[in-house]
C-alpha cells in the first residue's frame, strides 16, 4: 500500500516502502544492524534445505521464516538444541511458507521490547514468560502472539511497563533502540524487539515499523499508557509528526506518476502532495 501511495504522490503516515520491505526481511535487518554496529544475534541464512549450518553458530538456536511477521512460522519447537531437531523445523518453514530461512543464535533472557514516535522512546516494557513455562512457550512464538493472555494454554505472560531495570541500563537499551530505527529509516513510529542475555548484553532481535496499535492487546498501547498518552492522543501525534514530515519537503518536487514522462524525457513539474490528504489509520471514535 504505501508503495502504491507514494506512486501516487499522496502523503501517509509511517515509514516508507524500502524500510518496511527491508524490516520485513529478517537477514537484510541484521546486516543493517551489523553495519551500524548495534549488537544482534549471531545468524545464517538457508537458502536450501541442505544449506550446511556454519559451525560457528551455538546451539540452542531458534529457526524462523526469513520474511514473515507477527510471529507465523515461530513454533515451540523452533528452539532447537541439536542439528537433527534443527534440519526438522528447516523444512518444516520451506514445506509451508516457501522461502529461506533464519537460523540465529537463541538468546535466553529478558525480553524487552521499545516503542518509538519521533525520536522519543518510550518506557520500556518488559514480557516475563516465566509464567508460560508450562506450555513451553517461553518466547514469542505463534500461539503466543495469537492466543495471548489465555491461561489455561499456558499462555499469559506477565507485563511490567516501566521495565525492571536499572536506571544506567534502561537508557542503554533506549538508545540502542533509538539507534535501530533510525538504522532502518523509520518515520513517524517504530517497536524494537530487545533480549537481554544474562550477562546483561541487549541484543535487537527485529524492529518492526509498523506495530499494532490496538488499544486492547498490543505491546505499543501498553507503552503509550504507561507514558501517560490516550489513544486519541496516539494517533493525532502520529498524524503531526507524519503532516511536518510533509510539511518540510512540500517545496521538493515529488517523483511523477506513471505516463507523466513528456516525449523528450523530461518531467512536468507537480504540484507536491497536500498534508491535507494524509492517509492514516482510522481513530476509533
Amino acid at each position: 500500500m504505501p508503495a502504491i501511495l507514494e506512486s501516487l504522490g499522496v502523503p501517509y503516515t509511517g515509514s516508507n516502502s524500502v524500510t518496511l520491505a527491508l524490516a520485513l526481511d529478517k537477514a537484510k535487518t541484521k546486516q543493517i544492524l551489523v553495519s551500524e554496529g548495534i549488537p544482534t544475534p549471531s545468524w545464517q541464512l538457508f537458502p536450501t534445505p541442505t544449506t550446511r549450518l556454519n559451525t560457528r553458530l551455538g546451539f540452542p538456536l531458534i529457526v524462523k521464516p526469513n520474511r514473515e511477521g507477527s510471529s507465523k512460522g515461530i513454533w515451540r519447537e523452533s528452539v532447537v538444541g541439536d542439528e537433527a531437531s534443527l534440519r526438522r523445523q528447516v523444512a518444516r518453514i520451506y514445506e509451508r511458507y516457501h522461502q529461506e530461512v533464519l537460523v540465529e543464535e537463541f538468546v535466553d533472557g529478558t525480553e524487552l521490547t521499545v516503542g518509538m514516535i519521533g525520536d522519543d522512546a518510550l518506557p520500556i516494557l518488559e514480557i516475563d514468560f516465566s509464567p508460560c513455562k508450562g506450555s513451553g512457550e517461553f518466547f514469542y512464538s505463534w500461539r503466543m502472539k495469537e492466543f495471548q493472555g489465555d491461561a489455561s494454554l499456558g499462555l499469559a505472560p506477565a507485563f511490567h511497563c516501566p521495565a525492571r531495570l536499572d536506571a544506567q541500563m534502561a537508557a542503554r537499551v533506549h538508545e540502542m533502540a533509538r539507534r535501530a530505527h533510525r538504522a532502518l529509516g523509520c518515520a513517524d513510529f517504530s517497536r524494537t524487539d530487545i533480549r537481554l542475555r544474562a550477562d546483561g548484553t541487549p541484543f535487537v532481535l527485529e524492529v518492526n515499523p509498523l506495530p499494532g496499535l490496538s488499544p486492547l492487546d498490543s505491546n505499543f498501547t501498553a507503552m503509550t499508557t504507561a507514558a501517560g498518552l490516550s489513544h486519541h492522543a496516539l494517533i493525532q501525534r502520529i498524524v503531526e509528526l507524519a503532516t511536518a514530515r510533509y510539511s518540510q519537503t512540500s517545496q521538493t518536487a515529488r517523483p511523477a506518476c506513471a505516463g507523466t514522462t513528456r516525449d523528450d524525457g523530461s518531467v512536468p513539474a507537480q504540484e507536491p502532495a497536500s498534508a491535507n490528504r494524509l492517509v492514516a489509520s482510522p481513530v476509533a471514535p
